[in-house]
Formats: C-alpha cells, sequence, structure tokens
C-alpha cells in the first residue's frame, strides 16, 4: 500500500488523543478481568449476557453501570470528531474482527452471514485504506463468508496471512510463505506462522470430535491452524463436561495451548504469534511499522482482540475500538454497542477519508 514517510505535522497531532490518555478518562472498577483462575469460572465470565444499551445519541437511557464503563471506552461515535483529527493527513490502516463486529453472534457458528449492507461498507472501506480482517476462524471460512478480493484476510488468529501480491511485500520472519491461486481468483501472498502444526491439529481435532459428541449442543470447528469448541448451544450444566473433555485431550498434546473467547474455547499452537503479532506483521507489510505518521484502528469483540488493542495502546500508536453492549475490562480506548455501530463508525471513516482526499488534491491544484 505504499511506503511512509516518517515527517508528520505537529498541527494534526493531538497529544491528549494518546500520550495523556490514562490521565484524561475515568477508570471504573475492573469489571470483567481478563484472566482468571478455573476453566468453568473462565467460561462464565468469558460468556456475559448481552442486554441492550443506548449509544448516549437517542433518547434511550443508559444502564447505569455501562454509563460508568464508557467514562472509561467512550463511544467511537461520539468521539468520531476527536479521532480523525488525530488521523488528519496521517496513512490509516483498518484491522477489523469478524464475528460479532462484522455480523452478529449467531446460535450456529455456520450461519454467521455478513449483510449485503455492511459487505458494502467494508468494500468502500478498503478502497480508502489497507483494510484486513482478523478472525480466529480459518482464512477460506473467512472469505467464504466476506468475498471480497480487496481485503487481507488473517485466520486462525492471524497465523494464516493472505494479501494481493504486488500489494505489499510479505516478510516471513522464517515461517512458512508461498504464492497459491486460490478461490479469490487472483495470484496471492500466503504468510503462514505455524504449518508444522498442521498434522498435529488436525488429530486433536478428530480426537475432541469424538470425544464430545455426546454433549447436546457442542460443536468442534476445524479452523486449521487451531480448533474452536463452541459452547453456545449447550447448557450450562454441561459446560464443564466441555471444558472437561477438551482438557482431557490436551493433555495429550503439551504443544498446543487453551484460549478462550466468546462461548467459544480455543485449542492452538504454543507459539508466540496472536492477533496483535498479526496486526504488527501486515503494519510491517504495509510499510507502516515504523512510521510515525501512521494511524492504525483495530475494531473486535472477542478476548482474543485484547492482543491487538494491548499492541496499540502500549505503543502509543493507534485506537482499539472495543464492540460490547456490556462492560468488561479491555485495552481498547473506545467502544461501539454492537455491528450496527460498527457499520456506522465506517461510513462515516470513509466519508471522512473521501473528503479529506478531495481537499487534498483542490489544495495541490491551487498550488500549482
Amino acid at each position: 500500500m505504499g511506503s511512509c514517510s516518517n515527517d508528520s505535522s505537529s498541527e494534526n497531532d493531538d497529544p491528549a488523543s494518546l500520550e495523556n490518555l490514562d490521565d484524561e478518562l475515568v477508570l471504573p472498577l475492573k469489571l470483567m478481568p481478563l484472566h482468571t483462575n478455573g476453566w468453568l469460572h473462565d467460561m462464565k465470565l468469558s460468556s456475559p449476557t448481552a442486554v441492550r444499551v443506548s449509544n448516549g445519541s437517542s433518547s434511550g437511557t443508559f444502564d447505569p453501570i455501562y454509563r460508568a464503563w464508557t467514562k472509561k471506552y467512550p463511544s467511537a461515535l461520539n468521539a468520531f470528531d476527536h479521532i480523525v483529527a488525530y488521523g488528519k493527513g496521517k496513512k490509516i490502516a483498518l484491522f477489523l474482527d469478524y464475528d460479532g463486529t462484522l455480523s452478529p453472534i449467531v446460535d450456529e457458528p455456520d450461519n454467521a452471514v455478513m449483510s449485503d449492507q455492511m459487505r458494502e461498507v467494508v468494500k468502500n472501506a478498503a478502497l480508502q485504506l489497507p483494510t484486513a480482517i482478523i478472525s480466529g476462524r480459518s482464512r477460506d471460512k473467512v472469505f467464504d463468508f466476506v468475498k471480497l478480493t480487496e481485503l487481507y484476510y488473517a485466520g486462525s488468529h492471524g497465523m494464516d496471512i493472505m494479501g494481493p501480491v504486488g500489494k505489499h511485500d510479505s516478510a516471513t520472519d522464517g515461517r512458512s510463505s508461498t504464492n497459491s491461486n486460490e478461490k479469490q481468483g487472483e495470484e496471492v501472498k500466503i504468510f503462514q506462522a505455524a504449518t508444522e502444526f498442521l498434522p498435529m491439529i488436525d488429530e486433536f481435532f478428530r480426537l475432541l470430535v469424538e470425544k464430545t459428541k455426546a454433549i447436546e449442543g457442542a460443536k468442534v470447528e476445524n479452523n486449521k491452524f487451531c480448533v474452536s469448541v463452541h459452547y453456545r448451544n449447550v447448557a450450562e450444566k454441561d459446560w464443564q463436561l466441555v471444558s472437561q473433555c477438551t482438557n482431557d485431550v490436551l493433555k495429550l498434546y503439551p504443544r498446543l495451548r487453551l484460549t478462550h473467547g466468546r462461548k467459544v474455547l480455543e485449542v492452538r499452537p504454543v507459539i508466540d504469534w496472536n492477533k496483535g503479532k498479526a496486526v504488527e506483521f501486515l503494519l510491517d507489510s504495509l510499510d507502516l511499522a515504523s512510521c510515525k505518521n501512521a494511524l492504525p484502528i483495530y475494531i473486535g469483540d472477542d478476548r482474543t482482540d485484547e492482543d491487538a488493542f494491548k499492541v496499540l495502546r502500549d505503543d502509543k500508536r493507534g485506537f482499539g475500538i472495543l464492540v460490547s453492549s456490556v462492560p468488561k475490562d479491555s485495552h481498547a480506548m473506545y467502544s461501539l454497542v454492537d455491528p450496527s455501530e460498527v457499520m456506522e463508525f465506517l461510513k462515516r471513516l470513509v466519508m471522512w477519508k473521501k473528503e479529506e482526499a478531495s481537499d487534498s488534491r483542490f489544495l495541490n491544484s491551487d498550488r500549482q
């Protein structure tokens, strides 16, 4: 997507946005810790009951706890002018989770279909700025849902990354990088962080399917570089059984580890790779990793997105936006309630970017 100059105009910088962010915000009690002891306890904490809330722009009233929470994580819609003011003149890169962010959370994972309206909005965003979808699902499954060739896709929590050849030069970091002609209909460049684990993942998947087949509602999904154990449709009294079955099989594979998502257990390789690493890799591929004039924006709803939020926050290099209708602790800076608000935010971002580009062309022609 082009190289980056490290020269940035001080008039576009708003130090309060990043440097003094923690001093600005009111910090409430930690309502949803990121790490807890005990699988069953963790499963319950990572699966809060959704509630209907107002984003503050309508006539509805806030839940008092949610109101306090939004003092720490302000609505990205209400703060939109502040965000784009900081992004003025910068090279913005957009990173999006899929489930719960671009599509609603549904009981059956295979039915998490993206609306045509959302697809059009995401396509328009990708035409204006480099846009990537980073999901726990396999890369092929995400593409089957999205069906847009303009995007970068990072499946299996970023362990399987695809981007059009010619858009960037992928550094492999000693891992597998190949060219492939796949469903996208054009040559793509593939980065895969853990190919040596593929036989192990397949074997673990088959064993766990057999182990959990008697648990009503349980679904085990092979996402190529990780295995997802969905318990959304399992009676809560049987959650312990799901965790125990997963643990029993996991004991046979010390090179695999467990993480938690939103009503899903994730089993993946024990390697130093996650969605945050994927963001860093893609920024490097886009020549934006060391760019002082870059602004990455990551939007996600899941605990697995916290690694990406943390990278952006710790480096004071961009904004994380958490999609949630319930209060929970996060490394994000802003919040949105649901995918409908994500779509509205992306619409505004695209419109603003087009206006900025038009203003820039006008100024350049005027100088000539």
